[in-house]
């Protein structure tokens, strides 16, 4: 009975450090979604007003009015889909190379790609912005998803280069014997292993894309200007229009959460593929 027992406090200990860890996360977005539903005047009352009557104004503003941020949304839709597209084609065979194969400066290559992924993006605002206005390509999708490549493709790599490693040699060694050969074993040996993997790394490139405002502010402009540039419409030296910016980072908010519910089964499934194949080492 005493043995029984024992679990449930700690359990019940987990369970509260767990609802404080979510309550930290969520209480900002349930915050910002009710006061998207909020006129200024309620925003700024104070004490902060609990019980209002929600309005839709700021979301129609948002949406339709003269500062529509559809059109951004277009904008970080094209940029990001487009980026992570490309980060996965490259990642994947990149990391398999990294994991799996051996070639000359294979050690050389890999601490190349860690070291572009450990540069401070501050520091490459001036050079990218250079570079792009000599090609002529600021204010381009082309010259966005270039330089958004060079900071999603070495992120990438060195997550999927764990996935691949936990592969067992013995399968691919199995297809090659079978005459299966290095794009044959990859495509239907080791791919579908790290399917989960693939899912949780094109799910955080598409975020680190999505979310990414500094080099979206100075290397856009009018005809590429994403949605977290665009919400800075609702912001001046007057006055903060703290509601329609809740509204569009809502709307902003979408797209990442309906891929986050899509992809929800793989994400898991490949967050915790590493952890169990560790233990099973032991």
């Amino acid at each position: 009975m005493t043995s029984s027992m024992k679990p449930m406090p700690r359990q019940m200990m987990l369970w509260v450090v767990a609802g404080l860890l979510v309550s930290v996360w969520a209480f900002p977005v349930l915050w910002a979604l009710l006061t998207s539903f909020k006129t200024e005047r309620d925003v700024l009352a104070y004490p902060p007003v609990l019980f209002f009557t929600p309005t839709l104004a700021n979301y129609r503003e948002v949406l339709f009015g003269p500062a529509s941020i559809l059109p951004n949304l277009w904008s970080s839709l094209v940029v990001t889909c487009t980026a992570t597209a490309l980060t996965m084609a490259f990642a994947i065979p990149a990391a398999y190379a990294l994991a799996r194969l051996r070639y000359p400066f294979k050690r050389a290559s890999g601490f190349y790609v860690l070291v572009t992924q450990m540069l401070p993006p501050v520091g490459l605002v001036i050079p990218y912005y250079l570079a792009l206005q000599r090609l002529g390509a600021l204010d381009t999708y082309s010259g966005m998803v270039t330089i958004y490549l060079t900071f999603s493709l070495p992120f990438a790599i060195w997550l999927m280069v764990s996935y691949f490693e936990d592969v067992p040699y013995e399968m691919e060694e199995a297809a090659l014997l079978d005459h299966a050969g290095r794009w044959g074993a990859l495509w239907h040996v080791i791919l579908p292993q790290v399917r989960g993997g693939i899912a949780v790394t094109t799910v955080f490139v598409f975020l680190n894309a999505w979310n990414e405002f500094m080099f979206a502010v100075v290397l856009g402009g009018n005809k590429v200007r994403p949605v977290t540039v665009a919400m800075f419409n609702f912001i001046s030296v007057e006055q903060t229009q703290w509601a329609k910016v809740a509204a569009g980072a809502m709307v902003a908010m979408a797209p990442v959460i309906l891929l986050g519910l899509l992809a929800q089964k793989h994400i898991v499934k490949g967050l915790t593929v590493g952890a169990v194949k560790g233990g099973g080492r032991r």
